[in-house]
């Protein structure tokens, strides 16, 4: 059985977003914990949402690696916008790494009084799956 995301019937449908994930006991599942715009000394790349949010995507997708996984791999996508930020900006900034041929990932978005990081406007977090082959 291979990793599935489903758009249902009597659902809104998206191109950006599935309802829907399954993933079979023989996936490994990758967890990354919420990550903003900062460089790797812990500073924030601008007050840009934009650069902000291209950076939070680029240090997620390089937590992902670490970890065997890929921007493709993941399945849920939670992602926190400052009250003060501008969604159309941060959205697409980020939405050309986020597209793909296949079904798109699961995909909650909430703006918030503020993140932990002073000054962030963006915070993401996913869910990854990876198919792994049972041993033989």
């Amino acid at each position: 059985m291979s990793i599935t995301l489903l758009q249902p019937d009597g659902l809104v449908r998206s191109p950006a977003f599935s309802h829907v994930a399954i993933v079979p006991p023989s996936a490994t599942t990758v967890y990354l914990g919420g990550q903003n715009g900062v460089d790797e000394t812990g500073r924030l790349v601008s007050d840009d949402i934009g650069e902000q949010a291209i950076r939070a995507l680029e240090n997620a997708e390089a937590a992902l690696n670490v970890a065997g996984a890929t921007l493709g791999d993941v399945i849920q996508w939670l992602i926190l916008f400052d009250e003060s930020a501008d969604l159309r900006t941060a959205y697409g900034a980020i939405a050309p790494k986020l597209s793909r041929d296949a079904a798109p990932p699961l995909v909650t978005g909430a703006r918030v009084a503020g993140l932990g990081v002073p000054g962030a406007l963006i915070e993401v977090s996913a869910v990854a799956a990876i198919e792994t082959t049972p041993p033989a």
